[in-house]
Parts: C-alpha cells; structure tokens; sequence
C-alpha cells in the first residue's frame, strides 16, 4: 500500500490545521510492526493486565482494608455467626452479594495468573531469540523488574482476603523476614506492627497493592513500549528480511485490527475461565487465626517454585558462638527464600552483559535469532526452566505422596537429588537436540525436502525424489549469523598475544569464547542436484 487511506490523511489533516502534528501522526501511524505468532504473547501481558486494572478498580468498591473483628451475618449461611476480620466479611459480600461480583473477583484472580505466566513465557522468547542484545539490553532489564514486580503484586493481592490460605502464605513471609541475619526481627515488627499477625498489614498490603506497586509497573510498561517502539521491533530471519529493514504490516489499520480483536479474545478466555473453573473458593478455607492451619495448602503457582524450595531444604541452622542463646541463623529458610529466587534473577540481569563479554559481539542485532542456532545459551535457558519447574512441582509433594500412595520422606529425598541432577541432564540433551536440529537444516539445504515421489532406479532401488526447499524456507534457514568468538593467541610465541588472551582470566574467557560459539552445523551451497542427478536416469530428446 503506497498511499495513506483516507480515514488517517483526513485525521491528520484536521489535528494538523490546529496542532501542526500531521507528520508526526502521519509518521507514527503507519509504523511497521513484523508479524509473528510469538510476538502475541507479550501482548498478553498488556491485555491481562489492562483487565486487572479495571477489574481491581470495580474490586475497590466493596472491598475494606480493615482487620478490625465483625461478626459474619451475610449470604453465606454455613459462616453466619462466625467471627472474622473486616477484609474477609467483604470479600464474602463481594462474593455472594454484590452483583456479579463473584465474576468479577474470580476474573480478576485469573487475570493476574495470566499476566504473570504470559510474562514469563514472553521473557522466554526474548531469551532464547536473543532479542536481549544490543540495542534492547535497557528493555531486557526493565521487563525483569517487571516480572519481579509482579511477584510482589501477586502476593500482596494474594493476602488481602485475610483467609485462611493466604493467612498461611503471609505467616511464611513473616519467618522469612525473621530469618534475616541482623535486621529481620526490625522488618517484621515494621510491617505488621508489632508480633504476627498485628492489626494493620492489610491496610499496608492494600496500599501496596492498589496504588504503589501498580504505579511502578504502569511506568515501567510505558517505559517498555516507548523503548520498543523507538528500537523498532526484532523480526523472525527470512526472505527480504535485514538487519535495516522491518517486514510486517503497518500499525493502521491491519495491526491495530488484529491487537484489538486479540484483546477481545483475552478478556472472553478470562471470562470463560472465570465461569466454568471456580478459583480460590475463600469461603471453603474461612477466616484466618494463626493457631490453624490446613493440609495440602499451595499458593498460586508463580510462588511454588519457593514453597517447593522449602520443603525439600535440609533443617540447618548455624548457632554462633556455638549456642542459640547468642544468636541462631536458619539456613532451612534463608537459603531456600532467597537464594532460587536471587540466582534466577541475577542470571538474567547480567547475561546480555556475560554474553557480549564471552563473544566479544558489539554489533546491534534486530534479526532474531533461532533457539537452536545458539546451543548453548538455548541449553543455558533450558536448564533455568528445569530448576524452577522441579521446585515448583516439590511444592506440592505432600498432594503429590497422597495421590500416588508413596512416602512423602521418599518425595523430598528425590527432589534433592533431581534439583541437582534435572538441570544438568537438561543442559546435555536441550544441546545435543539443537546440534541435531543444526544438521537437520544443513541436510534440508543441501538434500532438500521429501517430494513424496517414489522412484524405481534401473538397478531395483527404490529413492524418494528431494525438491529444493522453497525460497521462503531457504531464507529462513539461512538467516543466522555466526555466534562471534574471539581471537585467539598466536601461535608463534615471539608474537605478543592479544589483549584478549593475556593472563588467567583472559585465557579463560578465550576457552570460554571457543565452547560457546562451537558447533555450529555450517550450511551448504544448495540442493545437491549432482547427486539426485546421477540416481535419476537420463532423460533423451525426441527424434527429430
């Protein structure tokens, strides 16, 4: 399309006559975006939480941040007399009723599930596409302080029902902070005033909840967006596709078209999910009092992985000076609280700056790259995904003991071993799979695709007939770059060796620059017609 359609020009022309802005609109509404089916999921993201926002808006209305003691006297006969805390009595009337507020509430939740797992998965594409690298390095660490964000908007909207379930999480949060060398006992006595559980941490997680926490991530969010839209999106190698150019359909009307009918069919999964699966029946759990608690509790899953971290953690604890009187360091919580979480998270903040390190790659990149064209950093991501997979199932392992009839001991005692042993099995075959998947191309390129022909040579073997793979195809295969390594020192020793390679650390990077660009399958010329030629017969010409 060479033109501007009408409805854009004539928008344009009427903002221009009163604010000058026709070249900027003119400009930015015709903004190509490419098109891919992966580039949807951080728009998930957008749209779960624009539905949280007006959901926990409508939720605001009804809900009261108190813990002040009422007596239940509402819908729900099975609790009627019962005493409890002012936010669990709302919660309830939110519940049975205001008027489609059990929809709302329950929609809400989902939204946030969604949100943080769309999040998830949408830093994985990121990651394993390497669309971290320059120019995006700034974006990669704004979309981790949103997900870490995220996490703390989860647990506080987790606990503000003050049930029983979420009471259990919020006695966890507590023994955390307690386990804090030197300042834990200051922290928690700050946020709940006093001994657990104190009579304003509602109110506090409240605050958090509505205003601060969504505030940051709103700016953070634009921040995000503004980025994206200046860099220019990364796009999927293929045919027409460069490192100067975007490929895809411009932002009006095909992307706004498709963005919007992909927000309406967000909003009706989380509406039908919200009607038929029932989530966080808090009546079922009724009101918290820190002398109860329940079997099989889980919290939702993106805080498993560190319910499961502190299950299968061993009961050490160091007493200094030798006695618990002078003071007593729980590793059985400290380490299982802080160090998953801290290592996942501290592994993402510096790898675009380990990996240019390693390579030694300045160059900006905007085509993205295929996971298995990068083995390693594909088996590196791979291996992070395993551990928190296996803490996250650990977190369950009581349901999981009763259910198959097995010893729960025997559950925790192979989960200790497997969060060693499951990473690096997966690290070993995510690599071989790539290299395979390498060749496999190489063997598409060079060979071609299976035509479906059969053909019966002169000799009696039977060959099915390759085509050369189409052109679309062609250039998806070949549009990877080589991963940069590093020159290597001289051979001759007379010659000073680069800067690179001088000293222990530089020798290592240097060995470390090696492995990681190793491997990589080279791809041939073309289809190989020599040898499809001499297995088909010749063909002679017609008389005359």
């Amino acid at each position: 399309m060479t033109t501007v359609p009408r409805f854009i020009a004539g928008a344009s022309r009427f903002l221009d006559d009163r604010l000058g802005a026709a070249p900027f609109f003119k400009r930015n509404l015709r903004k190509i975006f490419p098109d891919h089916w992966s580039f949807l999921l951080g728009e998930i993201a957008l749209y779960s939480f624009i539905i949280l926002l007006l959901t926990g808006t409508y939720l605001t209305f009804w809900f009261k941040p108190s813990m002040g003691h009422v007596v239940y006297d509402g819908s729900y006969a099975p609790l009627k007399g019962v005493g409890m805390s002012e936010a669990y009595a709302s919660t309830l009337e939110i519940s049975f009723d205001v008027r489609g507020g059990l929809l709302l509430r329950q929609i809400h939740h989902w939204a946030a599930l969604l949100f943080i797992a769309s999040l998830m998965v949408h830093m994985m594409r990121v990651f394993f596409t390497g669309a971290y690298r320059k120019p995006r390095e700034l974006n990669w660490l704004i979309g981790i302080a949103l997900f870490t964000l995220s996490l703390v908007e989860g647990l506080t909207g987790y606990s503000l029902p003050d049930d029983l379930l979420s009471g259990a999480g919020l006695r966890i949060t507590q023994g955390v902070l307690m386990s804090i060398p030197l300042v834990g006992t200051y922290l928690s006595f700050l946020l709940f005033r006093g001994e657990f559980p104190g009579d304003t941490v509602i109110e506090r997680f409240f605050t958090l909840h509505i205003l601060l926490v969504p505030g940051i991530l709103v700016a953070l969010i634009t921040a995000h967006l503004m980025l994206m839209w200046v860099q220019k999106h990364t796009q999927m190698p293929g045919k027409g596709r460069t490192e100067k150019n975007v490929v895809g359909a411009p932002l009006l009307p095909a992307f706004m078209a498709k963005s919007g009918a992909f927000l309406l069919f967000t909003a009706a999964v989380l509406a039908g999910l919200s009607t038929f699966a029932q989530i966080n029946p808090i009546w079922l759990y009724g009101p918290y009092t820190p002398a109860d608690i329940s079997a099989g509790s889980q919290p939702d899953w993106y805080m498993g992985f560190l319910e499961g971290s502190l299950r299968i953690m061993p009961s050490w604890e160091i007493n200094l000076f030798g006695t618990a009187h002078a003071g007593t360091l729980p590793l059985s919580v400290l380490i299982p609280a802080l160090a998953p979480l801290g290592l996942i998270l501290t592994g993402l903040v510096l790898y675009p700056f380990l990996e240019r390190w390693i390579t030694g790659d300045r160059r900006e990149h905007h085509i993205a790259d295929r996971p298995r064209n990068n083995p390693h950093r594909t088996a590196i991501g791979v291996t992070g995904i395993t551990f928190y997979g296996l803490l996250l199932v650990l977190g369950a392992n009581d349901v999981i003991a009763a259910h198959f009839n097995i010893s729960l001991n025997w559950t925790t005692y192979a989960g200790r071993v497997l969060i060693f042993l499951g990473p690096v099995l997966a690290y070993l075959v995510t690599y071989r799979l790539c290299v395979g998947l390498q060749r496999s191309d190489a063997a598409t390129i060079d060979h071609g695709v299976e035509s479906g022909v059969i053909r019966r040579l002169p000799h009696g073997e039977f060959i099915e007939v390759h085509t050369p793979p189409s052109d679309d195809v062609e250039a998806h295969l070949r549009g990877r770059s080589a991963i940069p390594m590093l020159p290597g020192a001289p051979e001759d020793g007379d010659r000073v060796p680069p800067e690179t390679a001088r000293g222990p650390l530089g020798r290592l990077r240097l060995r470390m620059s090696r492995a990681y660009g190793a491997d990589q399958i080279p791809l041939g010329d073309g289809h190989d017609g020599e040898e499809q030629a001499a297995r088909t017969p010749e063909r002679k010409a017609p008389p005359g």
